[in-house]
């Protein structure tokens, strides 16, 4: 009996499966009724699941599988697909373009939703709603500087770049904000677990967040992560 040697047998097409796998498409395609045909198929993609479990937990998807079978058969395999044939031009298909976003970030470091939060806050007529925006503001602009820069940093620079994103319209007293630590960082410790209300108004007192403003940021706090 001779050898078999890998150099002497046809290439694998779709190497994920295997050659054994490859082996039973071809003789799938062999078989001469249909109905059969596609049972075997069926049973096949049962039993590639069984022997790559990943597949099943990643949760593959059935209708690219059935499409690997005709791959594998080099689209030769007629049978009863419960999806589209495909067909050779599938492969070669590009993938549709997908649009790059054009909006420009002025500060990498603070992210989008800090600009969205800022066109928010900006809404507000309310004096103290808006003080209690720009306090909410400053703290998670400084968190998310801290995570960017390691380095003491005066809260005059949130300050200063808070106006620059309002274009002057968000402000308050750089002594006020000192004296009282307004603009204490979010996370505390390196856990970074964020508290349950926030610091705000002039003495610093915590608000429970009964205002529109605060409503709203906390649907930015779940998924504003710089």
């Amino acid at each position: 009996m001779t050898a078999e040697y890998n150099t002497s047998r046809p290439d694998i097409i779709l190497k994920e499966y295997g050659r054994n796998v490859q082996k039973l498409v071809e003789y799938i395609r062999t078989v001469p009724d249909k109905d059969k045909r596609t049972s075997l198929a069926s049973t096949l993609i049962e039993l590639i699941k069984f022997l790559n479990p990943s597949i099943k937990d990643q949760g593959e998807d059935p209708q690219r599988m059935w499409d690997d079978l005709y791959i594998m058969a080099d689209f030769n395999l007629d049978l009863n697909n419960p999806y589209p044939v495909p067909t050779p031009e599938t492969l070669a298909k590009r993938p549709e373009k997908m649009p790059y976003p054009q909006s420009t970030i002025r500060y990498k470091h603070y992210g989008k939703n800090i600009e969205l939060l800022i066109q928010e806050a900006l809404k507000k007529t309310d004096t103290e709603e808006r003080q209690d925006a720009i306090i909410y503001l400053g703290k998670l602009m400084k968190t998310f500087f801290a995570n960017w820069n390691k380095e003491t940093l005066d809260d005059s620079v949130i300050l200063r770049d808070l106006q620059t994103l309002s274009k002057g319209a968000l402000t308050i007293n750089i002594e006020q904000i000192r004296e009282d630590n307004m603009f204490e960082k979010l996370y505390r410790d390196k856990k970074k677990q964020r508290p349950h209300g926030f610091q705000g108004g002039h003495h610093g007192q915590r608000h429970q967040g009964n205002r529109p403003f605060n409503k709203h940021k906390n649907k930015f706090r779940r998924r504003d992560n710089g």
